[in-house]
């Protein structure tokens, strides 16, 4: 079980490391995409008014469609995380109902190894006298033994 956890751990870090350098990449995409943003800004002041308008909304169009691809692959990759934690948790919804079923199983071993042991002490026969001496959270039990 700890293994299973363990290796669990590991991939979680290895998906962290993938998606921090995958920001990283993000972070110098975005960089690169300011810089060439400022050099058309500069290009456009010269421009005349007309091309100015014209190159603005080509610009825009490019940054939209990119924004749009950039949104179509961040829902790819969450419906894929979806379908994979469904499944985990599947397995592990599995694992709980049989572990329970597994408790549920034990206190009935529990109460034979219990009517055993009761078995087992009645057949051991030992003369006592004087006083009995007992703990007080004994004492239902040995009322009960008493009466029986």
């Amino acid at each position: 079980f700890f293994r299973l956890l363990e290796a669990q751990i590991q991939d979680q870090r290895r998906e962290h490391e993938k998606e921090m350098e995958a920001l990283k990449n993000k972070v110098d995409a975005m960089k690169e995409e300011l810089e060439k943003q400022q050099q058309a800004f500069l290009q456009t002041l010269q421009m005349s008014p007309e091309v100015q308008v014209d190159f603005g909304l080509q610009q825009e169009i490019t940054y939209l469609t990119n924004e749009n691809l950039d949104l179509k692959e961040l829902v790819d990759m969450l419906e894929s995380n979806e379908r994979k934690l469904k499944k985990q948790l599947k397995f592990y919804m599995k694992k709980v109902q049989e572990l329970e079923a597994s408790q549920a199983m034990l206190p009935a071993e529990r109460r034979q190894y219990k009517h055993n042991m009761e078995a087992a002490v009645q057949r051991k026969e030992k003369n006592f006298q004087g006083m009995l001496e007992y703990y007080k959270e004994d004492e239902p039990l040995l009322i009960r033994n008493l009466i029986t």
